[in-house]
């Protein structure tokens, strides 16, 4: 380190966690940045092609993959810590809610052997104090002697990522819903029977779970009560197979979702996973926990299917839907899961007014009907 705490900053504190958020010099091979799998061009998902397309990411070694589909972390800023709540877990950050808010996220994927395979918070910090601009805001910001201890270098790192995480770049609410909120969009009349079938406890009930906040239509809705379910999601047979044949995998593992949280161990939680944000949901595909959905309808359709019996086929795959990976703590055999059966046209509908949540920058990318 050539720099001492006197030279005047050149970045606050979000700058820092906005360079060290890109930078690809903080995993191993010096390939894989937190943007190469949350990529601010694409809604902070992992638009990559892995060997089994971007249901999963790949890792820093070009080899591994993950087993979970990589989640938007816009709007991630609004999941509450993670606690048991009126006895239902509830916020946190990942699929599980292992890590508690987002400061103990951005800790993660810098140590994960199968994303950027650090070996520990000292190499991390190593990396970090190869950069002249770097040493000066840490030490600016976090005291002469911060990277005496490297742990707590390593905290105040996952701090400065998690105060960029938590700027308007992720969270704009500019979306033509939030537009028509203001008054200045007029839904169209598809788009206001979707929003209507929506909100409504009597047809799909889709809110009972896709709602923060007490009363529908409010402003800065983050469409996500952050609770967890097991939705009956069936496994990923070619993330499975893939991460099998390259030595990185178990084809005979179940995920477990919420009970593999090391703070849970009641089997009543089994199989179930935190709710997702429904904002930016129409190009941050592929879908559900594991990516197993590529298509948007598709997921619409795999609900629609619990109250439909004309619902038999997967219509990206012609044949009929699989078994949940965990058969068990089912929620949509649940009666708050349970609504009417819809047509196509409701469908339709239903999709039309998911694809204006849709933030602006990213409204170029929504996919052609």
């Amino acid at each position: 380190m050539s720099c001492t705490g006197d030279e005047a900053p050149t970045l606050s504190i979000e700058e820092l966690g906005e360079k060290l958020f890109f930078d690809k010099n903080l995993s191993k091979m010096r390939t894989q940045a937190c943007a190469s799998c949350h990529d601010p061009d694409h809604g902070f998902i992992d638009f990559r092609d892995s060997t089994v397309g971007k249901s999963v990411s790949l890792g820093d070694d070009g080899v591994s993959l993950g087993d979970r589909n990589t989640p938007t972390i816009t709007y991630a800023q609004f999941s509450p810590e993670f606690r048991l709540h009126r006895g239902e877990y509830v916020g946190g950050q990942f699929w599980d809610g292992r890590e508690s808010d987002l400061q103990g996220q951005a800790k993660g994927p810098f140590l994960n052997p199968v994303e950027m395979n650090m070996a520990d918070m000292a190499s991390v910090i190593e990396r970090v104090t190869e950069e002249d601009e770097y040493v000066r805001a840490f030490i600016k910001h976090y005291g002469n002697d911060i990277f005496d201890d490297a742990e707590l270098a390593y905290a105040k790192l996952a701090e400065s990522i998690a105060s960029f995480e938590r700027t308007s770049v992720f969270s704009p609410f500019d979306s033509k819903y939030d537009l028509s909120l203001r008054g200045e969009y007029i839904l169209t009349d598809q788009e206001e029977l979707g929003q209507t079938l929506f909100f409504s406890q009597q047809f799909t009930n889709c809110n009972g779970c896709h709602q923060l906040k007490a009363i529908g239509g409010s402003a800065e809705e983050t469409f996500s009560d952050y609770k967890y379910y097991n939705l009956g999601v069936p496994i990923h047979s070619s993330v499975r197979i893939a991460n099998d044949n390259n030595g990185h995998g178990d084809n005979e593992y179940t995920d477990h979702g919420l009970l593999g949280n090391p703070a849970v161990d009641d089997e009543m939680e089994d199989g179930k996973f935190r709710v997702s944000t429904l904002r930016n949901v129409a190009i941050t595909g592929p879908y559900m926990h594991n990516g197993v959905f590529q298509k948007l309808r598709t997921v619409l359709l795999f609900y629609d299917k619990f109250n439909n019996p004309e619902r038999l086929l997967n219509p990206e795959t012609g044949l009929p839907w699989r078994d949940p990976e965990v058969p068990v703590n089912l929620a949509l055999d649940t009666e708050d899961f349970k609504s009417v059966s819809l047509d196509d046209d409701e469908i339709d509908a239903l999709l039309a007014f998911l694809l204006i949540l849709t933030d602006q920058r990213y409204e170029a990318l929504i996919p052609e009907p």
